[in-house]
């Protein structure tokens, strides 16, 4: 299993048969090194339906003939603009020919904004992803503040790779991101959602470097790891 890191949120896994992006926001993300004209990838996970999460899911999805997994309110949304979805909630899991997925709760909002309207439109509850496959799992934190349960997140499950969002602001900041690390019991951990924008401007490499264990990776733009 390959997963590279693409910018603000944006993950790549890339399995013996398919290719998995999770909140692949790319259009507009001074961060990413990806053009949504040319991304190829099977499936599309979202955490949440804030606009620089979901991101370019609708092209992508189209173009590619892509299934969309998100929480209930969101993959409605989604489908009704033609898009091919599966709905999930929190604490449900769900087993797909192309790996096992998993919601787990995230403390943040979700929805999605229409600026020339002026329009919130209310996309249901953030999440978080577990995400397993080739006997590995991967954990996308999304967007959110620390919560005691991944104490609970770390103790059930045995994970080789966390995404966690380190900007504060919006999300969890370093400090209370290097908690969540230890709790979580991930073999690496990988900081995102930074830099994208003024307010969540943070150093990835202090963050990693400051882990227990020398399990942090800040991983650049574009760079992958292995599992």
């Amino acid at each position: 299993m390959k997963i590279s890191y693409h910018g603000h949120s944006v993950v790549m896994i890339e399995t013996k048969k398919t290719k998995v992006i999770i909140d692949p926001f790319i259009t507009g993300n001074s961060q990413t090194d990806l053009v949504a004209k040319d991304v190829s990838i099977d499936v599309i996970l979202l955490t949440h339906g804030h606009n620089d999460h979901v991101g370019d899911t609708v092209e992508l999805a189209k173009r590619n003939d892509a299934l969309v997994v998100a929480p209930f309110e969101l993959a409605t949304y989604l489908g009704w603009q033609g898009v091919k979805t599966h709905p999930m909630h929190i604490g449900g899991s769900y087993v797909f020919e192309f790996g096992i997925v998993k919601l787990t709760q995230a403390f943040h909002g979700s929805s999605f904004t229409v600026e020339e309207e002026q329009k919130i439109i209310y996309t249901g509850m953030p999440a978080g992803i577990l995400f397993t496959a080739e006997g590995k799992t991967v954990f996308h934190a999304g967007d959110t503040a620390l919560f005691s349960d991944m104490k609970l997140i770390g103790e059930r499950n045995t994970i080789d790779v966390a995404f966690l969002p380190i900007g504060d602001n919006f999300t969890m900041g370093p400090e209370d991101a290097t908690i969540a690390a230890e709790w979580l019991q991930a073999k690496r951990v990988v900081p995102v959602h930074y830099n994208t924008f003024p307010v969540i401007e943070q150093d990835p490499v202090e963050f990693a470097e400051n882990l227990s264990g020398k399990k942090g990776v800040a991983l650049q733009v574009g760079e992958s790891i292995d599992l």
